[in-house]
């Protein structure tokens, strides 16, 4: 008898939303259980890592990418399709028909290159576009409201157009300094204030 070593590849696993963790250590007791290590490498649930401001303070938080999915590193032998597939709270793979669809190398890179980038570099929970309005709810200027002017995603900042002293003046800030504010709503506030 010869004993034929196949390439593991990676698979996208779809489970039960919020059951991400839960199929992990399901899988990996099963693997164990099953003495089936040998068909199965890394499995990874992708998440980034974003801050949000939560009483005045910067929390991290973690965010799965791919919410209801698992990446699972395996031989896709009989025996091992079928340990994944009858997995609680596993509904299936990705792929075409009964066949799985292994990911390309490039996309594997992809997404763990991103995870791996927002651990280093987390991400803030908004992104700002030009033309937005906002709120400064942090710093110096915290409650003034101003129109976006430049973003820079790599620094995680905004310039702001803000109106101090009846003149136009630009503010740079981080976007954890700012919040999404409807200037209508501020308007018909003060209109409604007014005509009591």
């Amino acid at each position: 008898m010869t004993e034929t070593t196949a390439q593991k590849q990676w698979y996208i696993v779809h489970t039960y939303s919020g059951f991400e963790e839960r199929v992990r250590e399901n899988l990996n007791q099963r693997i164990d259980a099953l003495d089936m290590r040998d068909k199965f490498g890394e499995i990874k649930i992708p998440t980034e890592t974003l801050i949000e401001m939560k009483g005045g303070k910067k929390r991290e938080v973690q965010r799965k990418f791919f919410p209801g999915y698992i990446l699972v590193e395996m031989d896709m032998a009989d025996e091992a399709w079928h340990l994944v597939k009858n997995t609680p709270k596993v509904t299936g793979f990705v792929g075409t028909g009964k066949k799985p669809t292994p990911l390309t190398p490039e996309e594997v890179d992809q997404i763990l290159t991103q995870v791996v980038t927002t651990k280093e570099k987390p991400k803030p929970k908004h992104v700002y576009e030009h033309g937005e309005h906002v709120r400064i709810i942090d710093g110096p200027f915290s409650n003034f409201t101003g129109v976006v002017e430049e973003v820079n995603l790599d620094r995680n900042t905004l310039k702001v157009m803000v109106t101090i002293f009846g003149r136009s003046t630009p503010v740079e800030l981080d976007f954890l300094q700012v919040a999404r504010f409807d200037p209508s709503e501020e308007q018909g506030g003060t209109a409604a204030a007014q005509k009591r």
